[in-house]
């Protein structure tokens, strides 16, 4: 029996995930996993050397230099072929950012939810958030909300901030393609397509009708397809180790 395959620390999940050239029309899909995609960003943006890169990564420094090469041969393959370029998948665990100092932890059996904030308002541009509105339910019933600052945490982050912050799901407005992906692959279930004021969505969710669009993003999140689905019908991955 091979032995089972180490899942890669993420630190940080990617806020776009295709990259397709301008002048070729249906090209060939690269499928660049998301470790490989890490080990770009940490030695080639970052800087970092392969020992730095497989102690971020939590991996050893052979696993590293595997995986890096992997990842630059397909991009070269997608530079010098016209092929797109599409991030997903891999072997890895999601490290989740610091949670905000002032966060009350969420009790036993308690579901969290977050919600983009401003001014009692769902804010429309997830990426942009600089605030989210938590509200724990049980039976039914919200019992308890706060409100959280995101500090300038980045796009790419924002899916750790919510692990970090213990939420369940997220209730939101316009969210692009990269960050649903994000959400997906640290567990947060997703509500997308909703307006209006936030604790009245909020307390549709607990109630169970909730209604929203699976199909929203940033670049059309005004325009909905007239779509209603309950909570509880729709998920939106698990987070988790799972194999190529």
């Amino acid at each position: 029996m091979p032995r089972p395959v180490r899942c890669r620390r993420i630190g940080q999940i990617p806020a776009y995930r295709s990259f397709s050239p301008d002048d070729v029309q249906d090209a060939d899909i690269v499928y660049l996993t998301v470790d490989e995609y890490e080990t770009i960003r940490l030695m080639d943006a970052e800087g970092m050397n392969q020992e730095e890169c497989a102690a971020s990564m939590n991996v050893a420094r052979t696993t590293v230099t595997a995986i890096y090469d992997s990842a630059r041969k397909k991009v070269a393959e997608a530079l010098t072929c016209g092929k797109r370029l599409f991030i997903t998948g891999g072997c890895c665990e999601f490290a989740p950012a610091d949670a905000p100092a002032d966060l009350i932890m969420k009790g036993r059996g308690l579901m969290r939810i977050a919600v983009p904030y401003d001014q009692g308002e769902i804010f429309q541009h997830f990426g942009r958030t600089e605030q989210f509105k938590l509200y724990d339910i049980e039976n039914g019933k919200v019992i308890r909300t706060q409100v959280v600052d995101t500090n300038g945490t980045g796009h790419g982050a924002l899916a750790g901030f919510l692990q970090s912050a213990q939420a369940d799901a997220l209730i939101c407005g316009g969210i692009g393609m990269g960050a649903q992906m994000a959400l997906a692959e640290a567990g947060v279930q997703l509500y997308a397509g909703v307006t209006g004021n936030a604790d009245q969505a909020a307390q549709a969710f607990a109630e169970g009708n909730l209604s929203y669009d699976p199909d929203a993003h940033c670049d059309h999140h005004d325009h909905h397809h007239d779509q209603d689905h309950q909570c509880g019908s729709h998920g939106c991955g698990n987070h988790g180790c799972h194999q190529e």
